[in-house]
């Protein structure tokens, strides 16, 4: 094999283990503790016989804790060397999972500032119309994409016209007068908090919890919610009124 075909390939190994070191750390940890316990019950037996063989060197039927150690402790070596060396491992996956999710969420805000600064030069560039105009073809181009047919329809016993989601990709019965009211209610508690989940809002407009609900939300440092409304209608010609989100919920919300 050529010298460059070894390189690469310890190239693309090097970087596979660099790109998926938190999972072959976890397994290793996992694995680890898992020989640990079977290599401490196989030295058990050893170990008893050592000390049988102790009590009747000194003729004693039973030895004291500190001699019961030193007579029985190299048994464990082994053991003890592979548990070391699992907690290790387990301590870097999570060393490994901080410092992604520390990569993320400043991947993200550097994102986020980027979309924040393209949306005002947009408004400033093409007004407050066209820039609604454009919401408005987003969220159309929402419901045709994934149309109510294909979807649950949720009553949540707050009124009667069709909404749309984007974020949760969900339908569900509700009125716009009420969707104000849970904007309102739910920037009074982010106001108090400070923080503020996803899943809080859901739950004040009717909508179950959802799990990246629970992972992104909003820090009043960013504002305050507020909803974008789009009326378009859907593939039945039924009228619907599609939720977007002006100040966006984020991973980091909690940091901030």
């Amino acid at each position: 094999m050529a010298k460059s075909n070894v390189s690469t390939i310890i190239k693309s190994v090097g970087a596979a283990m660099r790109t998926h070191s938190l999972e072959i750390l976890t397994g290793i940890g996992i694995v680890g503790m898992i020989t640990t316990t079977v290599m401490a019950v196989r030295a058990t037996p050893k170990a008893l016989a050592l000390i049988d063989e102790k009590k009747k060197e000194i003729g004693e039927d039973k030895l004291t804790a500190a001699r019961t150690v030193k007579v029985a402790w190299k048994c464990y070596i082994p053991s003890a060397v592979t548990g070391v060396a699992s907690v290790a491992c387990l301590i870097g996956a999570g060393s490994a999972n901080a410092r992604r999710n520390a990569a993320l969420a400043a991947a993200y805000t550097i994102s986020d500032s980027a979309f924040k600064e393209y949306k005002k030069k947009v408004v400033e560039t093409v007004g407050d119309k066209k820039e609604q105009d454009v919401r408005d073809a987003i969220a159309k181009d929402k419901v045709e994409h994934n149309p109510v047919s294909n979807c649950e329809v949720i009553i949540t016993e707050k009124g009667n016209t069709l909404c749309y989601d984007v974020l949760s990709g969900r339908y569900f019965k509700s009125d716009i007068e009420l969707l104000k009211r849970a904007v309102n209610e739910t920037n009074r508690d982010l106001l108090s908090e400070r923080f503020i989940s996803l899943n809080d809002f859901y739950y004040n407009i009717g909508l179950t919890e959802t799990t990246i609900g629970r992972d992104i939300g909003w820090c009043v440092d960013d504002g305050f919610i507020d909803l974008n409304f789009s009326s378009q209608l859907a593939e039945d010609g039924t009228p619907c009124l599609v939720l977007n989100y002006i100040v966006a919920p984020r991973y980091d919300y909690l940091r901030r």
